[in-house]
């Protein structure tokens, strides 16, 4: 699989490439705006991590005028600005995620695995139905029984998540890997929570619970589960 480093810094591009090429990835270096997008525009990448400092067109100009050229590459944005200003612009120019300076090796890695693993997701369809819970993605809107379900945007991914997979049992690991979209570090009982939550806002708008615990292994949506007749 072939990546595009855009950095720089020698030093942290040699670093960088090397733990990228020990995952057997193959790397592509440039230093300099002008050399990312001509690289983006001719050549065949699944993703590019792209800093925003770099010369001749900042990060920000390259992934805007790639995203234009329908570059469909993922692009992982590195910036030592930590302001919200700053990432939200990263993510309008058509960035799908962004790592702020400092960072360790393993948080960078994680976040190429997660990224490259979301790409090669198929396209599924942008509703969808389980039980009485109806999941429309376009709209990142979710009903019961045709009721509205405020949810957060965490919820809603692992909704979707679940909803997506109906029937299949998905374990903690995998909830947290590609809800979170990384190796989340953080407390053990953070599924748990989130299904809690998720659960209750299900069954207070009249639904039934289509989330089943499969104990030792993770949860499951099941799509048979309805409520009763209003």
């Amino acid at each position: 699989m072939r990546l595009l480093l855009v950095e720089d810094h020698e030093a942290l591009a040699r670093s960088i490439k090397r733990a990228l090429e020990e995952l057997r990835y193959a790397v592509t270096v440039v230093s300099d705006g002008e050399a990312a997008l001509d690289e983006l525009l001719t050549e065949s990448y699944a993703l590019a991590i792209l800093d925003i400092g770099i010369p001749k067109r900042d990060g920000i100009e390259v992934c805007r005028a790639a995203r234009a050229q329908s570059v469909g590459a993922t692009i992982l944005m590195l910036t030592a600005r930590d302001g919200v200003e700053d990432r939200v612009s990263g993510l309008d120019a058509g960035a799908d995620d962004y790592l702020v300076k400092p960072f360790s090796t393993e948080e960078l890695l994680a976040r190429v695995r997660a990224l490259l693993r979301r790409a090669e997701r198929p396209v599924a369809a942008d509703v969808v139905s389980v039980g009485d819970v109806r999941l429309d993605r376009a709209a990142r809107t979710a009903t019961v029984r045709g009721r509205p379900l405020d949810l957060g945007a965490t919820e809603l991914r692992l909704l979707e998540y679940l909803l997506v997979n109906a029937g299949v049992v998905l374990s903690r690991q995998q909830i947290i890997e590609r809800v979170w979209q990384y190796e989340y570090e953080g407390s053990g009982n953070i599924v748990e929570v989130y299904v809690s939550q998720l659960r209750r806002k299900i069954k207070g708008a009249g639904g039934a619970d289509p989330i089943k615990t499969v104990w030792g292994m993770g949860y499951q949506a099941l799509c048979g589960r309805r409520g009763g007749a209003e």
